[in-house]
């Protein structure tokens, strides 16, 4: 069976899927220039893997349409429902934090007392964009932007330590910043 065959069997990821695909057209991945919804798509796997139930694989992949595309919370509840909505808004930046460091301090703050189903959500975003970052740096394609990155992944890990410390993700989001720190890039 296919990694992503799951998604054939759950409804509300399916068209999730189908609609992060729609809003996120044309976005492609800086890591490798494929479609951008391939990160979603990995974001649901390990939600998936996780055992985790439709409704948050489906906020998994819709986890970033709220940020980097034209969709608004009311396009999600209609047609996804509150709690995907919920999940979805809960793991959002807030655009009007201008300051990059600021904005995602907030946003952990955010993720922190929206409880664990956010959490997981965060979790699972955190380890997939870490894997990207820990690829690309491994390439030399070090940018000055990833060291504001991880040093908010180094920042997510342990706000997720204190609320889900023995959860599968976080185990994996750690092995992913200790790989970073390991880099010759000095910890990015």
């Amino acid at each position: 069976m296919a990694r992503t065959d799951f998604v054939d069997r759950s409804p509300l990821t399916r068209d999730a899927l189908a609609f992060a695909d729609q809003r996120h057209a044309g976005q492609t991945r800086d890591l490798d220039g494929l479609p951008f919804v391939t990160h979603p798509l990995e974001v649901a796997c390990l939600l998936h893997d996780a055992g985790y139930q439709d409704e948050v694989v489906a906020a998994g992949v819709l986890h970033d349409v709220l940020e980097d595309t034209d969709a608004v919370r009311s396009d999600l509840e209609s047609r996804f429902g509150s709690r995907v909505a919920e999940l979805v808004e809960a793991v959002t930046d807030d655009p009007t934090i201008e300051d990059d460091a600021e904005r995602k301090a907030a946003l952990r703050r955010q993720v922190a007392h929206a409880g664990e189903c956010a959490a997981v959500v965060f979790a699972a975003d955190k380890v997939s964009k870490a894997r990207e970052l820990r690829v690309r740096v491994s390439r030399g394609r070090f940018e000055r932007a990833d060291c504001g990155k991880f040093a908010h992944y180094e920042a997510s890990l342990a706000m997720l330590s204190d609320l889900i410390p023995d959860h599968e993700l976080v185990k994996q989001l750690r092995l992913e910043v200790e790989a970073l720190q390991a880099l010759p890039a000095g910890g990015v």
